[in-house]
């Protein structure tokens, strides 16, 4: 049967109607009609149940066919159904990327930056091939990177398992081109095929991989049935009838609830499939798996008709949600089908359970002897198992009905008493029980379910105490008494909070409290039992007693019974917050072996959820916090983190393999505290830029912490019995050896720094108002560096600790003036770039000099020693290195603020000149005017540039020249290094000569220069340092005789030099010409980088310096470029003409 949405007006089912069966309580009308199911009251013809005939369904479909035009076109909209796709999908792709490792999340990761970078640019086209590539190459690496022959040890399961592999990968293809709207637009018979393909084919691949999973985590024993269930969930997702997400719907009732066959996504060819897979594809896994044992006992028979009947049920209780609409639309004749079937398959489904689980497993509790007990439990379980589907199917509808329900119910309570013992003189008890069930759901009498509630607290209670309480026995650390109390709570619990839920509104909180007392006696009981597990007696400790599924699976279906009841308004916002974090609390035992970890992560989940749950819900004026909450709940976030310090401390250390350090702990916790912060802010406070400041210094400083890990004072280090036993242990030594350690203190100094820049960035500090705080914040700046890098670097140099000191402090204060300038700033802060300048050659030649003195006193010890002379001469060398590193840094930074600066300068001159409104005017008009005045009008735009650089210079020119004696000496700095470091490495200078780029327009130095011209520094550079490195190489080779095969052959060595030279010079005429063309820009003949362009080959091909086969190469990349730039240069030209 269709749900109501789905269903044509004359086929709407009479006989699920409210009846006499089902209770009427204003909460039990809520969930149906808040729920998954449908509510008879949206029928909108009560009339058409089981009277409905064939003709009714002919003119159902007649109606169907005439309104396809209408009802079932095209209409391109987000895909609606990526939730049910992201359930089967999301894991499935999580585990197949474990299996394939690091070289498919690599391949992946790289793929999709790639297409994303290309949606961020508008290609959309670009993104669309972008995805599949990435998909398709991480497939690639998959096959090899994955030996699956090697794990099933059968090349045909191998070959299944890569198709399932490659088959998963392309849903997940199809799946992610369903997000582009561009595809739904260009192509839209295209997207309705794939999502009928996805939804077809998801089931298949996504039960398989789902099994594979589980079946690598807990084993193969019980596949089939893993199978089974996860075939039940998947159908129950793909297989019920849904509505296109890209089929117009003109009305919400669908012209009173008709609606046409081709509007859903699945046809009766995938329905039927999905249908077979859900009935035989476990039962043939399973006498595939167990082909050898399958009919070795009679647990073995039952559990082929398990494994069939089970989804057959399962498959008639889907058919009420419209699942066999393809066989047949007549209500009577599902019905029937349901009717008949579901008594054949129940009675097959309670023996199989009785012989393969109730005697199995709990023959220990059947206290009638056979063959009485046989008879007896199949009384109790069939009794059962007919009623609860004969009220789940609505057949309760009249007073015959009710009453054979109340003595069913009545035969039911009294025989399974009996079976478990029940002395007979109290039998009424069990009987006066199931006739208050049954007549609560009879005659909606809630005084009969607490008369139930009680009843039933009594005898299960007598179960407990006659067959566990006199057992002395400890279970989990606690004795088996203690246990039973529990477990009686908690079912006392579970019976009472159904009643509590039906209850009129004012009295929500008993079902509130008696929802979180529940979830708390699970929590506590789930704790012992799974983290106190070394804790048992009389031989149970090779035995597991609580397994890891069973977590998981209370986790969810308490998250799901949570999610239902506040849907249908049994619960409020407060017991949905309380619960989820106890609920979710519990997964943390999954993954830290803390006997206190469940605890402490409900606690931290309690302080972190409130801004996500608490006021989602409040009407929109009074969802946001109010200051004082957003303080409030900040710290009890702070507290909390410090309650689970011990936690965090435990997970660190099992990252780590070995215990942290206490800046590590500490700022784990000041991460954890702002990221935990992280909800308040953006959700209540968004609109407060001083909360985002705190926020961002808060996670800043956490990180550097992190990074850092500074020495923390014992008074800080959080001291706990845990943290002390971890670090007074006495094999840190014999394991991890002897660590040498250096002073860490400096480190201190570098978070002070880098905190104090991001205060004075957010604005915390305000330097931009007050020159004196400035001052003091850019000396501040520059003596914390200066100490970090001295006692960091230079600790054998402590002379030289002043200098160092003196120049960072010198260039924190040329930064920061330049940035905000004063007054006077201006005239002195030439006068600090000089002195930076000048303490560069000092300190650099004054390193190597202390360093030698120092070491060796003053010539008297003798340089005889060759281990001290090396060693000396290593460590002045390495230390004149890491001064060149640190000056090329200080003046790479002065060139970019200057660069930063003199653009900002440019800009703000254009607004004053009233530049940006012309501008923007010429834009607007631009399209009206002729190709040749827009291109006049651009022409004019373009020269109020230069003119304001002229004003510039005029008014300050030492900013253009410092920026550029700054970018030289970096780069010059860095040729240095590159020298020193690598030999002299091709591949840098087309690293380093982007530096030059900094360059600015200066009337002094570089007269003539400007923006058209900003390119010409970098390919000169590249140009000139190839040049005179091949010369230097030629020469070098030469006079050290390494000439090649011209001296091998017996060639002298000026053949080998003129040779070379002449090949050299062949490269000369590309690099000239693209040089003069990137200075001036003007348009060539196109012959003359034809011409110029094959004079490269020889010097490609025969030349034995490999500089210059590269000059030779960059030569035919300059003529290649210089041609195509004056091509599009001569196009656009015309365009304008």
């Amino acid at each position: 049967m269709l749900p109501p949405e789905l269903q044509s007006r004359s086929f709407r089912p009479s006989y699920i109607s409210a009846s006499v069966s089902a209770p009427t309580f204003s909460s039990f009308n809520n969930h149906h009609q808040n729920g998954g199911g449908y509510s008879p009251d949206q029928n909108p013809n009560p009339n058409a149940g089981g009277s409905s005939s064939s003709s009714g369904y002919a003119s159902s479909s007649s109606r169907s066919l005439n309104s396809n035009n209408s009802n079932s076109r095209f209409s391109p909209s987000s895909f609606l159904h990526n939730p049910r796709i992201a359930v089967a999908l999301v894991p499935s792709a999580a585990f197949l990327l474990d299996l394939g490792g690091t070289a498919v999340v690599a391949t992946l990761t790289l793929g999709l930056m790639i297409a994303y970078i290309l949606d961020s640019l508008n290609l959309k086209s670009g993104a669309f091939f972008g995805v599949w590539f990435s998909l398709i190459s991480a497939q690639i690496a998959f096959f090899f990177s994955c030996s699956l022959v090697l794990t099933f040890n059968s090349l045909p399961l191998a070959l299944l398992a890569y198709f399932l592999c490659a088959q998963t990968n392309f849903l997940v293809g199809i799946w992610s081109s369903l997000q582009f709207r561009w595809i739904q637009i260009e192509n839209p018979s295209i997207i309705l095929a794939l999502e009928r393909l996805l939804f077809a084919c998801v089931p298949f691949a996504a039960c398989s991989v789902f099994t594979w999973a589980t079946v690598s985590a807990v084993g193969m024993f019980n596949a089939s049935y893993y199978l089974m269930a996860f075939n039940c969930v998947f159908y129950w997702l793909f297989s019920i009838p849904r509505v296109s997400s890209f089929k117009t719907k003109h009305d919400v009732a669908y012209h009173g609830g008709e609606v046409p066959d081709d509007t859903l996504i699945l046809g009766p060819l995938e329905s039927c499939l999905h249908t077979l897979n859900l009935l035989f594809f476990p039962l043939l896994f399973h006498v595939a798996s167990h082909r050898s044992v399958m009919f070795s006992s009679a647990a073995s028979v039952c559990d082929l008709f398990l494994l069939f009947f089970i989804p057959f049920l399962f498959q008639l209780y889907a058919s009420t949600r419209g699942a066999l609409w393809w066989v047949t639309k007549s209500e009577v004749q599902l019905h029937s089908i349901r009717v008949v079937n579901g008594v054949v398959a129940l009675v097959a489904v309670v023996i199989c359970l009785e012989i393969r689980v109730v005697f199995h497993a709990f023959g220990r509790y059947i206290q009638v002897p056979p063959p009485l007990n046989y008879l007896l439990v199949t009384i109790t379980m069939l009794g059962g198992a007919a009623a609860v589907g004969a009220y789940a199917l609505g057949m309760i509808a009249d007073a015959m009905a009710s009453t054979a329900f109340t003595a069913l119910a009545v035969i039911v309570s009294a025989t399974g008493a009996i079976v478990v013992g029940f002395p007979l003189l109290f039998l009424p008890l069990p009987s006066v029980c199931g006739f208050y069930l049954a007549r609560f759901f009879t005659k909606r009498s809630l005084p009969s379910y607490f008369a139930f509630v009680l009843l039933g607290s009594l005898m299960v209670t007598w179960f407990v105490m006659h067959n566990f309480w006199d057992l002395n026995i400890w279970l989990a650390g606690m004795s088996l008494k203690s246990f039973c109390k529990l477990i009686v709570a908690s079912v006392i619990l579970a019976m009472a909070v159904p009643g509590l839920a039906v209850l009129p509104s004012k009295f929500h909180f008993l079902t509130e409290v008696g929802l979180i007392g529940h979830g708390l006696l699970l929590c506590y009981v789930e704790n012992r039992f799974f983290n106190y597990s070394s804790m048992y007696y009389f031989g149970l400790e090779d035995d597991v007693m609580y397994p890891s599924y069973m977590v998981i699976m209370t986790t969810f279906l308490g998250l799901a019974l949570v999610r239902r009841l506040f849907v249908d308004h049994r619960i409020g916002t407060k017991a949905v917050w309380v619960l989820t974090c106890l609920y979710l609390s519990k997964l943390a035992m999954l993954f830290i072996t803390s006997k206190s970890v469940l605890w402490v992560s409900a606690v931290l989940l309690l302080a972190v959820t409130p801004p996500l749950l608490l006021y989602k819900d409040k009407p929109r004026m009074s969802s946001k916090m109010k200051p004082w909450q957003g303080y409030f709940h900040a710290v009890v976030i702070a507290l909390s983190v410090w309650f689970c310090r011990e936690t965090i401390f435990e997970a660190l250390q099992w990252w780590n393999g070995r215990p942290p350090s206490d800046g590590l702990l500490l700022g784990s916790c000041i991460v954890l505290t702002g990221l935990a912060c992280t909800p308040i802010v953006v959700l209540h406070f968004s609109h407060s830029m001083s909360a985002r400041r705190c926020l961002v210094l808060v996670v800043a400083a956490g990180l550097l912490f992190l990074l850092m890990q500074p020495p923390i004072p014992l008074s800080w280090t959080y001291r706990s019995d845990l943290i002390k036993a971890a670090r007074q242990t006495a094999d840190d030594i014999s394991i991890y050896g002897f660590i040498t350690s250096k002073p860490t203190w400096p480190s201190w100094l570098l978070i002070v720094a880098i905190l104090l820049t991001l205060a004075a960035i957010t604005s915390v500090i305000p330097i931009k108002y007050i020159v004196e705080l400035r001052a003091l914040y850019s000396i501040a700046v520059g003596i914390a560096l200066g100490i970090y890098i001295s006692a960091e670097y230079f600790l054998q140099a402590a002379i030289l600790h002043v200098l160092i000191i003196v120049t960072m402090v010198s260039a924190s204060v040329f930064v920061v003036f330049t940035h905000f300038p004063s007054a006077s700033s201006t005239k002195l802060l030439p006068w600090v770039f000089a002195l930076l300048v000048a303490l560069f050659p000092v300190t650099y030649l004054l390193e190597g000099q202390v360093r030698i003195k120092t070491i060796l006193g003053d010539g008297v010890r003798d340089w005889g020693d060759d281990d001290n002379k090396l060693t000396t001469l290593l460590a002045v060398e390495g230390a004149r290195t890491s001064l060149l590193g640190l000056y090329a840094a200080i003046f790479m930074l002065i060139a970019l603020q200057i660069k930063f600066e003199l653009a900002s300068l440019l800009r703000e001159k254009a607004i004053e000149r009233g530049g940006v409104r012309h501008h923007r005017s010429v834009q607007s008009s631009s399209g009206n005017l002729p190709p040749k005045m827009r291109f006049m009008q651009q022409r004019r735009a373009s020269v109020a540039p230069s003119f304001t650089i002229k004003r510039m210079a005029a008014e300050g020119a030492w900013m253009p020249a410092v920026g550029n004696v700054a970018t030289v000496m970096c780069f010059a700095i860095c040729l240095i290094l590159n020298i020193n470091l690598t030999g002299g490495s091709n591949r840098a200078i087309f690293f380093l000569a982007p530096i030059l780029l900094l360059l600015n327009q200066d009337s002094d130095f570089v007269a003539g220069f400007g923006d058209k011209q900003r390119y010409f520094p970098v390919t000169m550079v590249i140009s000139a340092y190839l040049v005179l490195t091949a010369i230097y190489g030629i020469w070098e080779d030469v006079w050290h005789g390494n000439a090649g095969w011209g001296l091998e052959i017996g060639g002298p060595d000026w053949f080998f030099a003129v040779k070379n030279l002449a090949l050299l010079i062949l490269t000369f005429p590309s690099h000239i010409l693209f040089n003069r063309f990137v200075w001036s820009y003007m348009k060539q003949t196109d012959s003359a980088p034809l011409i110029t362009g094959p004079l490269n080959l020889p010097s490609v091909f025969i030349t034995d310096v490999l500089k210059i086969k590269i000059l030779a190469l960059l030569g035919i990349i300059y003529s290649v470029a210089q041609y195509l730039i004056s091509r599009q240069q001569y196009i656009s030209g015309l365009k304008y003409i």
